[in-house]
This record gives C-alpha cells, sequence and structure tokens, in this order.
C-alpha cells in the first residue's frame, strides 16, 4: 500500500511541476489551450517535468547500482569521481572539439566517467573494506583531485565561467529540442533492471559472486559502463546533482531490503519524487526568481546525508 502513496505522491509533484512557474497556468485554462499557453507547456514545462522525472530516477539508481558493486552505502557517482571525471572529459571537449556535437561530447565525458570510476575501484582494494565511511571519503578526495585539474585547464584556457554555469545543476535551461538525450538512459534503466539479480550477487562479495557462476569482474565492468553512460548524459544535460545518489537509495534499503530487483523501481520513483520536490521548492523560495535546484538538493541532501551517517555509527 505505501508503494502505491509514492506513486501518487509522484503523480501529483508531476502536475504541481508543470503548474508552478512564473507564468501562472490554472486548470480551467487548459481548456482555453491559446497558443501563449501551448508555448508554456510544450516547449518548457511539460520537458522540464520529464526532464527531472528522468534525472532523478537515473542518478539514484546509479547510486544504486555503485552501493552494490562496491559494497558501500555511501559510494555514488558523486562520491566516487565519476561525475568529476566526465567533467574533466567535457572540458576536454570544449577545448580540443568546441564544435563538436552532442552525441560525440556524451561519449568524451562517458570514456573519463568510465575510466575515473575504474581507476576509484582500483583504489578501493587498498583500503579497509569494513570502514564504511573511508571508501566514500577517498572517493570525494580522488574527485576533488581530478575536479581541481579541470579547474587549472579551465582557467588556462578562460573556460571556468562556461564550464561552471553550463554544469551547475538547473533545469531552468531544458526546452523543448534540447533534453531529450536524456531519454537514452530509459533503455540503461531498462538493462539494469534485467540485471538486478547479477548486481545483488555482486555485491555480496567475489568469492559469492564466483561460487554462484557468475564473472565477478565482468558484472562489474558492465556495471560501472552503466553507471558512467548515464552521469555522462546527466551531466551534460542538467549539471551535476549532489548527493541524490547515495540518499534515496539508503532510505529505499532502510525500509524495503537491499534486493536490487525489489528495491528498483521504488529508487527510481524515490529519486524522482525528491528531486521534483526540490525543483519546485526552488522556483518558489525567491519567486519570481529561481534557486538552481543543485543547491536546494545540496542543503537537504548534506543533512540527510550527515544523518545517515550517524546513524550508521550508532548501530
Amino acid at each position: 500500500m505505501k508503494k502505491i502513496g509514492l506513486f501518487v505522491l509522484l503523480l501529483l509533484l508531476i502536475v504541481l511541476s508543470v503548474f508552478v512557474g512564473v507564468k501562472d497556468i490554472s486548470l480551467t485554462q487548459l481548456f482555453q489551450w491559446d497558443s501563449q499557453q501551448q508555448l508554456v507547456l510544450l516547449t518548457t514545462r511539460i520537458p522540464r517535468t520529464i526532464s527531472l522525472v528522468i534525472a532523478g530516477s537515473t542518478i539514484s539508481i546509479s547510486g544504486l547500482i555503485m552501493q552494490h558493486l562496491t559494497q558501500n552505502k555511501f559510494v555514488s557517482p558523486s562520491t566516487a569521481g565519476t561525475m568529476d571525471s566526465a567533467r574533466l572529459g567535457i572540458l576536454v571537449v570544449m577545448i580540443f572539439f568546441p564544435s563538436a556535437p552532442l552525441l560525440f561530447r556524451s561519449f568524451i565525458a562517458f570514456l573519463f566517467a568510465f575510466g575515473g570510476t575504474l581507476a576509484f575501484i582500483y583504489l578501493t582494494r587498498f583500503l579497509p573494506a569494513k570502514n564504511q565511511v573511508m571508501i566514500p571519503l577517498i572517493g570525494v578526495m580522488f574527485g576533488n583531485i581530478i575536479g581541481s585539474v579541470a579547474t587549472f585547464f579551465a582557467y588556462q584556457f578562460q573556460l571556468v565561467q562556461n564550464m561552471s554555469s553550463w554544469l551547475q545543476g538547473n533545469f531552468s535551461t531544458v526546452m523543448k529540442g534540447n533534453y531529450e538525450l536524456l531519454y537514452l538512459t530509459i533503455p540503461l534503466l531498462i538493462i539494469t533492471y534485467l540485471f538486478a539479480y547479477r548486481f545483488t550477487v555482486v555485491g555480496m562479495g567475489e568469492d559469492m559472486a564466483t561460487n554462484l557462476g557468475l564473472n565477478y569482474q565482468r558484472i562489474q565492468l558492465f556495471g560501472l559502463g552503466i553507471v558512467a553512460l548515464s552521469s555522462a548524459v546527466v551531466l551534460i544535460m542538467v549539471g551535476n546533482i549532489p548527493f541524490l545518489g547515495v540518499i534515496v537509495p539508503n532510505l529505499v534499503s532502510m525500509r524495503y531490503g537491499d534486493h536490487m530487483k525489489n528495491t528498483l523501481a521504488i529508487t527510481a520513483v524515490g529519486g524522482s519524487i525528491f528531486l521534483l520536490a526540490c525543483d519546485v521548492l526552488a522556483r518558489v523560495v525567491i519567486a519570481p526568481y529561481e534557486v538552481p535546484v543543485s543547491v536546494v538538493v545540496g542543503v537537504l541532501g548534506s543533512v540527510i546525508f550527515i544523518a545517515l551517517l550517524m546513524r550508521r555509527k550508532t548501530a
């Protein structure tokens, strides 16, 4: 019954997202359907809402995959250097291929994100696996090093402002015709569901996975590839959204357990709900102006993240 409540809440937030904004639109005005309303709804509001739903579910599921692959509850693309590596890849494209098409930029960002994530996984082999806080802490430090390198070269080529404004998590610029690449993550989510059992087994450890007949390293590389590609697409389309990939999978696992196939849909819905709620709040907190949604997610997510750390410490 609670699962149905989550879907109802998602639908309510979708409707709210469509109608909240600088331009007031009421339900009664929908039947008039003039040209101005058509422009606002079809060009901005509906594409923005769709991108929020897709991005929220994608980031949350990417965090869920990484937590299973690393056997650590606090690892996600934002705490494993994945997003920072993708950002470095985007900077390389901006420097050497400034007129490259979007698909090429996504591909380069994916390669850097995948390589950075592999480097992080390699580092975790030298860390104590039982220390749940140490691994994401090293991941954050690793990501900051990569981010510092990206910032250094951005200064050298006078691209700091361009890169910062482009990669800041913000859905206000999402419009019809410039967000459709996000649909690429939908088949990735379907593939994740098909491999959910394997990811769950891999999350039990290499010995368990091998005993059950799975190729541990192959499944791990496959999962990291899904995470890297999803993260690269989201980063290019809407920017970086912090903490979402950590807190939503943790909140879901606390209530519904750790079997990935059972929690995958709930995690996707939970991520969409959280991001939609933060985006609506970002629109109304200083209306008619708008706060970047990454700021709202960062504030709320950091509080929840600290609470999760404290709960883990006392457990």
